[in-house]
């Protein structure tokens, strides 16, 4: 039976660069994220007696490299804990531009962990679809859980899971998605862990996350906008840091992103608060309260070279919709 799972992608309030095991993707630090409602991916996976392999489309494209590879790979995962040697077909569409730093890899592959499960007939917790969904990209384990989310880092595969910290309504935040580039990255975020122990600002970040992931949990608890936003925007600029001193370096931005950053603060000089977050790659994610988001987008729409905004609230986690 086909079953067609539907996955947000998320954005990391404090991120993780850098993994403890590279295989089994667990971080060197925990980390906090927001699933947003506006960016997702649907996933449908059928496993077929008649296939002699596994069928891969991704947005319409029959896949056959890279990307196949890993998709195959993960559902090797849920074949043997169904225990099951059928080969199956799956059909996986984002609503957005894969490959850009708007967390492709972790929508599509919540949605494929809690496609695939469903369809061999698993009947898994949250928690175990988390730690399956980290095997395939290590941010999808917080697109399971809903709303406001933490991924602890643990150090080995049954203690390294996300769960939520409060649900989408709990607070009406908004982030507004900047698209000022649509190609995909030519070092991907799989390819930039491996640097980031080779820039000198590594250790230092390091030492800091567990204070930082004090600081802004309690900003969420008591509901802190602005001190949230400051850790979120000094975190952003902290690991684009790490990113930017590694060997090689790495340079996601493009000219439109820092014209949007320099903007964003001009605004908050201004009196409107809002602030900034980028992941690895050009888009910029404007946070905003959502009693100050059309008056925030009409400010964006003034800038140059942007292609597209898209808005979003915080959202529920990876759900079967069929």
């Amino acid at each position: 039976m086909k079953y067609t799972a539907k996955a947000p992608a998320n954005i990391a309030f404090i991120k993780y660069w850098g993994k403890r095991d590279e295989k089994l993707r667990i971080p060197l630090n925990g980390s906090i994220s927001m699933n947003l409602s506006g960016v997702f991916t649907l996933t449908s996976v059928e496993f077929d007696k008649s296939l002699k392999e596994d069928q891969v489309w991704i947005d319409k494209k029959l896949e056959r490299k890279k990307e196949k590879e890993r998709v195959v790979n993960h559902l090797d995962i849920i074949r043997k804990l169904a225990g099951i040697p059928t080969k199956a077909s799956v059909n996986s569409e984002n609503n957005f531009p894969k490959g850009t730093g708007i967390a492709s890899s972790a929508s599509g592959f919540a949605a494929l962990t809690l496609g695939a499960a469903s369809a061999v007939g698993l009947s898994l917790s949250e928690k175990k679809l988390s730690l399956l969904a980290r095997l395939g990209s290590g941010s999808a384990c917080r697109s399971i859980p809903d709303g406001f989310v933490e991924w602890k880092a643990g150090n080995s595969d049954g203690t390294s899971y996300a769960r939520t910290l409060y649900p989408p309504d709990y607070w009406d935040i908004r982030d507004l998605i900047i698209v000022v580039g649509q190609k995909g990255k030519k070092v991907s975020s799989t390819e930039g862990h491996t640097l980031a122990e080779s820039s000198p600002f590594f250790k230092s970040r390091i030492s800091g996350m567990g204070s930082k992931i004090r600081e802004i949990k309690k900003a969420l608890k008591d509901k802190d906008f602005s001190k949230l936003g400051h850790i979120i925007e000094e975190e952003a600029i902290n690991m684009h840091t790490v990113m930017m001193t590694s060997n090689p370096p790495l340079f996601y931005w493009l000219p439109e992103t820092l014209e949007t950053i320099l903007s964003i603060q001009y605004w908050r000089s201004q009196g409107l608060e809002i602030y900034f977050t980028i992941d690895a790659g050009p888009n910029i994610h404007v946070i905003c309260e959502g009693k100050s988001s059309e008056k925030v987008i009409k400010k964006l729409r003034s800038l140059r070279k942007i292609r597209n905004i898209i808005e979003n609230k915080p959202s529920i986690g990876a759900r079967i919709i069929n």
